[in-house]
């Protein structure tokens, strides 16, 4: 990473995870679960967060083709981006394959890829 580099790290921890295929989510006492970063419970505001391993697999609930991306996806379309649900979180991300080969309900594997136009990292699934 350069000195002028912001490192952000929740996020990254996160990213980092994903990319060792150590992926995980926080659950509170409660047994809320969310996403990293996390300080607080988004439910019931419990500081007592434990980080969980996340589900190897996952179930695609939606998707959409993108054609028109924000600016820091432009040189990636089209691209299928969908919402998938692992456990008890859902998670949106790039699913690496034809649009015509993803289907709702389909089980997908997790991990990063990174932006053709910019060269960050972002979640991104895999047909299993």
């Amino acid at each position: 990473m350069s000195d002028d580099e912001v490192r952000d790290d929740g996020y990254d921890d996160f990213m980092d995870a994903l990319e060792d295929g150590e992926p995980y989510y926080v659950e509170c006492a409660n047994g809320h679960a969310s996403l990293p970063p996390r300080r607080l419970c988004p439910e019931c505001a419990s500081e007592d967060l434990s980080e969980e391993p996340l589900a190897e697999t996952g179930e695609i609930l939606t998707y959409n083709v993108t054609h028109v991306p924000t600016p820091e996806f432009a040189d990636d379309v089209p691209f299928v981006l969908g919402i998938a649900e692992f456990g008890d979180v859902r998670l949106t991300g790039q699913v690496r394959a034809d649009s015509e080969d993803v289907e709702v309900g389909d089980t997908v594997t997790i991990g990063t890829d990174v932006s053709e136009t910019d060269g960050e990292r972002y979640i991104a699934f895999d047909l299993a």
